[in-house]
Protein backbone atom coordinates (compact mmCIF):
# COMPACT_ATOMS: atom_id res chain seq x y z
CA UNK A 1 0.00 0.00 0.00
CA UNK A 2 1.10 3.54 -0.92
CA UNK A 3 2.38 5.43 1.79
CA UNK A 4 0.17 8.33 0.37
CA UNK A 5 -3.06 6.32 0.36
CA UNK A 6 -2.16 4.63 3.97
CA UNK A 7 -3.72 5.37 7.43
CA UNK A 8 -5.88 8.15 6.85
CA UNK A 9 -6.87 10.61 9.76
CA UNK A 10 -9.45 13.40 9.13
CA UNK A 11 -7.89 16.53 7.09
CA UNK A 12 -8.41 18.78 9.53
CA UNK A 13 -6.71 17.15 12.41
CA UNK A 14 -3.46 15.83 10.10
CA UNK A 15 -3.62 19.05 8.59
CA UNK A 16 -3.64 20.87 12.07
CA UNK A 17 -1.17 18.89 13.48
CA UNK A 18 1.42 20.16 10.83
CA UNK A 19 0.72 23.46 11.78
CA UNK A 20 1.29 22.91 14.98
CA UNK A 21 4.83 21.23 14.52
CA UNK A 22 5.70 23.72 11.78
CA UNK A 23 5.13 26.56 14.36
CA UNK A 24 6.55 24.45 17.57
CA UNK A 25 9.71 24.64 15.72
CA UNK A 26 9.94 28.13 14.41
CA UNK A 27 8.57 29.47 17.69
CA UNK A 28 11.68 27.27 19.53
CA UNK A 29 14.06 28.57 17.13
CA UNK A 30 13.06 31.80 17.77
CA UNK A 31 13.41 31.83 21.64
CA UNK A 32 16.40 29.48 21.76
CA UNK A 33 17.97 32.61 19.35
CA UNK A 34 16.78 35.27 21.47
CA UNK A 35 18.03 33.66 25.09
CA UNK A 36 21.39 32.08 23.19
CA UNK A 37 21.84 34.61 20.28
CA UNK A 38 21.71 34.52 17.04
CA UNK A 39 25.45 33.70 16.70
CA UNK A 40 25.38 31.51 19.54
CA UNK A 41 22.97 29.21 18.53
CA UNK A 42 24.02 28.78 14.68
CA UNK A 43 27.19 27.68 16.25
CA UNK A 44 25.72 25.17 18.84
CA UNK A 45 23.70 23.72 15.57
CA UNK A 46 26.35 24.10 13.11
CA UNK A 47 28.40 21.81 15.14
CA UNK A 48 30.85 18.83 13.41
CA UNK A 49 28.92 16.09 13.42
CA UNK A 50 31.70 13.68 11.32
CA UNK A 51 32.44 12.67 7.73
CA UNK A 52 28.71 11.03 7.08
CA UNK A 53 26.69 13.95 8.43
CA UNK A 54 29.22 16.09 5.58
CA UNK A 55 27.94 13.84 2.81
CA UNK A 56 24.39 13.40 4.26
CA UNK A 57 23.67 16.86 4.66
CA UNK A 58 25.59 18.09 1.27
CA UNK A 59 23.33 16.18 -0.72
CA UNK A 60 20.30 16.25 1.92
CA UNK A 61 20.10 19.63 1.32
CA UNK A 62 19.15 19.75 -2.37
CA UNK A 63 15.67 17.71 -2.05
CA UNK A 64 14.82 21.58 -1.04
CA UNK A 65 15.75 23.17 -3.95
CA UNK A 66 13.51 24.84 -6.93
CA UNK A 67 13.81 21.60 -9.01
CA UNK A 68 12.41 19.44 -6.43
CA UNK A 69 8.85 20.79 -7.68
CA UNK A 70 9.19 18.84 -10.64
CA UNK A 71 9.24 15.31 -9.93
CA UNK A 72 6.85 16.84 -7.10
CA UNK A 73 4.37 17.72 -9.47
CA UNK A 74 4.82 14.52 -11.49
CA UNK A 75 4.10 12.26 -9.06
CA UNK A 76 1.22 13.81 -6.78
CA UNK A 77 -0.38 15.62 -10.14
CA UNK A 78 0.55 13.01 -12.94
CA UNK A 79 -0.45 9.47 -11.02
CA UNK A 80 -2.37 10.90 -7.69
CA UNK A 81 -4.53 13.38 -9.63
CA UNK A 82 -4.20 16.16 -7.25
CA UNK A 83 -5.21 19.97 -7.86
CA UNK A 84 -2.07 21.33 -10.21
CA UNK A 85 -3.42 25.21 -10.02
CA UNK A 86 -3.21 24.70 -5.65
CA UNK A 87 0.32 23.32 -5.66
CA UNK A 88 1.29 25.99 -8.21
CA UNK A 89 -0.05 28.73 -6.48
CA UNK A 90 1.71 27.49 -2.71
CA UNK A 91 4.74 27.80 -4.62
CA UNK A 92 4.73 31.15 -6.17
CA UNK A 93 3.27 32.51 -3.09
CA UNK A 94 6.00 30.73 -0.52
CA UNK A 95 8.82 32.07 -3.53
CA UNK A 96 7.56 35.50 -3.33
CA UNK A 97 6.69 35.51 0.56
CA UNK A 98 10.85 34.27 0.81
CA UNK A 99 12.04 36.04 -2.32
CA UNK A 100 10.68 40.06 -1.73
CA UNK A 101 11.97 39.70 2.05
CA UNK A 102 15.75 38.27 1.17
CA UNK A 103 16.33 40.93 -1.57
CA UNK A 104 14.53 44.33 -0.94
CA UNK A 105 13.62 44.11 2.83
CA UNK A 106 16.45 42.53 5.18
CA UNK A 107 18.69 42.48 2.16
CA UNK A 108 21.83 43.69 4.48
CA UNK A 109 21.54 40.44 6.64
CA UNK A 110 24.62 38.55 5.76
CA UNK A 111 25.06 34.90 6.46
CA UNK A 112 27.20 33.51 8.79
CA UNK A 113 30.50 33.35 6.78
CA UNK A 114 29.77 37.27 6.29
CA UNK A 115 28.71 37.84 9.44
CA UNK A 116 31.81 38.80 11.87
CA UNK A 117 31.76 34.99 13.42
CA UNK A 118 35.46 33.67 13.91
CA UNK A 119 35.34 31.89 10.40
CA UNK A 120 37.43 29.09 12.55
CA UNK A 121 34.73 28.63 14.45
CA UNK A 122 31.89 27.45 11.46
CA UNK A 123 31.63 24.13 10.52
CA UNK A 124 32.24 24.18 6.70
CA UNK A 125 31.70 21.01 4.58
CA UNK A 126 34.40 20.58 1.72
CA UNK A 127 32.92 20.75 -1.64
CA UNK A 128 29.91 23.04 -0.46
CA UNK A 129 29.73 26.60 -1.93
CA UNK A 130 28.96 28.69 1.06
CA UNK A 131 27.10 31.71 0.43
CA UNK A 132 27.64 35.18 1.77
CA UNK A 133 24.55 37.40 1.53
CA UNK A 134 20.51 37.29 1.78
CA UNK A 135 20.19 35.31 5.21
CA UNK A 136 16.74 35.96 5.76
CA UNK A 137 14.27 33.52 5.24
CA UNK A 138 15.51 30.63 4.48
CA UNK A 139 14.23 29.98 0.89
CA UNK A 140 15.41 26.34 0.92
CA UNK A 141 13.51 25.96 4.36
CA UNK A 142 10.49 27.47 3.22
CA UNK A 143 10.11 25.00 -0.05
CA UNK A 144 10.78 22.33 2.41
CA UNK A 145 7.55 22.87 5.07
CA UNK A 146 5.40 24.36 2.04
CA UNK A 147 5.92 20.66 0.48
CA UNK A 148 5.52 19.04 3.92
CA UNK A 149 2.07 20.86 4.37
CA UNK A 150 1.03 21.00 1.12
CA UNK A 151 1.20 17.08 1.51
CA UNK A 152 -0.35 16.66 4.32
CA UNK A 153 -3.07 18.34 3.37
CA UNK A 154 -3.62 16.60 -0.05
CA UNK A 155 -2.69 13.18 1.96
CA UNK A 156 -4.08 13.04 5.45
CA UNK A 157 -2.84 10.21 6.83
CA UNK A 158 0.28 9.52 9.62
CA UNK A 159 2.85 8.15 7.82
CA UNK A 160 2.85 11.35 5.06
CA UNK A 161 2.70 13.79 8.97
CA UNK A 162 5.82 11.86 9.76
CA UNK A 163 7.67 11.05 6.72
CA UNK A 164 7.29 14.65 5.19
CA UNK A 165 7.79 16.24 8.55
CA UNK A 166 10.90 14.30 9.48
CA UNK A 167 12.08 15.81 5.35
CA UNK A 168 11.35 18.93 5.97
CA UNK A 169 13.08 19.34 9.56
CA UNK A 170 16.30 17.54 8.03
CA UNK A 171 16.30 20.09 5.17
CA UNK A 172 16.08 23.16 7.49
CA UNK A 173 18.61 21.17 9.74
CA UNK A 174 21.19 20.94 6.74
CA UNK A 175 21.07 25.08 6.12
CA UNK A 176 22.33 25.37 9.56
CA UNK A 177 24.89 22.10 9.27
CA UNK A 178 25.95 23.36 6.18
CA UNK A 179 26.82 27.03 7.21
CA UNK A 180 24.34 28.88 4.96
CA UNK A 181 21.76 29.65 7.02
CA UNK A 182 21.13 31.01 11.13
CA UNK A 183 18.40 28.86 12.82
CA UNK A 184 16.73 32.35 12.89
CA UNK A 185 16.63 32.42 9.11
CA UNK A 186 15.12 28.97 9.59
CA UNK A 187 12.23 30.30 11.62
CA UNK A 188 11.50 32.53 8.75
CA UNK A 189 10.94 30.13 6.09
CA UNK A 190 9.04 27.93 8.07
CA UNK A 191 7.12 31.15 8.59
CA UNK A 192 6.66 31.93 4.87
CA UNK A 193 5.54 28.38 4.05
CA UNK A 194 2.76 28.51 7.19
CA UNK A 195 1.67 32.17 5.52
CA UNK A 196 1.79 30.52 1.82
CA UNK A 197 -0.28 27.14 2.60
CA UNK A 198 -2.46 28.94 4.33
CA UNK A 199 -2.99 31.98 1.82
CA UNK A 200 -3.49 29.34 -1.06
CA UNK A 201 -6.10 27.38 0.89
CA UNK A 202 -8.49 30.12 1.04
CA UNK A 203 -8.00 30.85 -2.96
CA UNK A 204 -8.24 27.58 -3.38
CA UNK A 205 -11.98 27.87 -1.13
CA UNK A 206 -12.81 30.98 -2.70
CA UNK A 207 -12.14 30.72 -6.15
CA UNK A 208 -12.65 26.60 -6.55
CA UNK A 209 -15.18 25.94 -3.87
CA UNK A 210 -13.27 23.59 -2.39
CA UNK A 211 -13.86 22.44 0.96
CA UNK A 212 -10.97 22.59 3.47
Amino acid sequence: MSILNSTKIPLNVSYKLAQGIALLIAFTLLLLSYIFGRDGLFLYFNANLGPFADTFFSYFTHLADGWILIPYLIIIVGVYKKDLLFIVINFISSTLLTQIPKQLIWSNINRPIASGIDLSKIHIVKGVDVHSFNSFPSGHTATAFTLFLITVYLFPNKKVLLSFGLYAILCGYSRIYLGQHFPLDIAGGIIAALLSVALSIQIRKKLFKKPF
